[in-house]
């Protein structure tokens, strides 16, 4: 008997502590929703790291123009969430790619963040007419030795247009002098940067007034290195799984047109849209090719996609 009446008060004494707990807790009123998610979401002011780069090249930190500027995009790339997210994401994708290109080019290994900034690493056209990731103008496709008409797109080719983006800037490099410059340049073209600096009796990008394009140009791209190379010191919490990967794929040598890509997929026991996805430089669902130039069409490998 006793045994029960000690268990009784026992839960008693739960029970008003319960109740006590509950009282003290704020009433779900409309009003006491929004100051909680207030407190849980917090904006901060960030610290500028004072050794940035790009290239290897420092940033004049300690003029305050500069540090405004190098502070703006760091603050505007590291609130804007979604897309944050969304470009470690492409990058585990496509950095593979891009990287040991640029290396063997000769081209730091930075320019990889110029390619984020130009399209977000997805295959956009601009209003100008520059297409791809690395946006590349028609004329600057053609001098390179990319195929450009309404059959064949090659600047959709990423391996291809990496390759034509490391000779641009290769040679704006040697014009202008460091990599800095040449970057600007890639936004600005190599007259329109030469002429500011002899118009403005400058050498240096940093010493350059420009339109807000190329003036935010170099900032952006460093805001974006520092942040990919540091997703934990902004604020961006991922597991490995949740990033996009390369799907392993082989290539397909072809020397004749093709009457129909769609009964060309089904051969490798996949579906027209995914050779699209793979051959975005293939622009029309058949391919001419006249001349029986020989092209390599990617093809995904046996169980990267589930139902092939």
């Amino acid at each position: 008997m006793k045994t029960i009446q000690k268990a009784l008060a026992f839960l008693g004494l739960l029970s008003l502590c319960a109740l006590f707990i509950y009282a003290l807790q704020d009433p779900p009123t409309d009003e006491n929703f929004e100051k909680k998610i207030i407190n849980d979401y917090n904006v901060y002011a960030l610290q500028v790291p004072q050794n940035l780069n790009f290239a290897g090249e420092p940033l004049p930190l300690e003029d305050p123009d500069i540090y405004e500027r190098m502070d703006r995009e760091l603050l505007v790339n590291t609130y804007w969430q979604s897309n944050g997210l969304l470009m470690f994401k492409r990058a585990h994708k496509y950095f593979p790619i891009i990287e040991p290109i640029l290396k063997k080019n000769g081209i730091p290994d930075d320019f990889k963040y110029l390619a984020v900034i130009e399209s977000g690493l997805v295959n956009v056209v601009s209003p100008a007419g520059a297409r791809g990731i690395w946006q590349i103008m028609p004329a600057t496709a053609k001098e390179n030795g990319l195929e450009v008409n309404d059959n064949v797109d090659e600047r959709y080719n990423l391996e291809k247009s990496t390759e034509v983006a490391c000779q641009y800037l290769l040679k704006s490099k040697q014009q202008l002098g460091s990599w800095t410059l040449a970057a600007a340049a890639y936004n600005a073209g190599n007259a329109g940067v030469s002429r500011r600096l002899n118009d403005q009796m400058v050498t240096d990008y940093y010493d350059l007034l420009l339109g807000e394009e190329t003036g935010r140009y170099i900032f952006r791209i460093v805001a974006l290195k520092e942040i990919l190379s540091h997703p934990t010191k902004y604020g961006f919490n991922f597991r490995e799984k949740d990033l996009y990967n390369t799907v392993p794929t082989y290539k397909v040598g072809v020397d004749t047109a093709v009457a129909d890509f769609a009964k060309f997929a089904k051969h490798f026991n996949i579906n027209y849209k995914i050779l699209k996805i793979h051959n975005p430089w293939l622009r029309e669902p058949f391919l001419n090719n006249a001349s029986r130039k020989q092209y390599y069409i990617e093809i995904p490998k046996k169980g990267a996609y589930p139902k092939y």
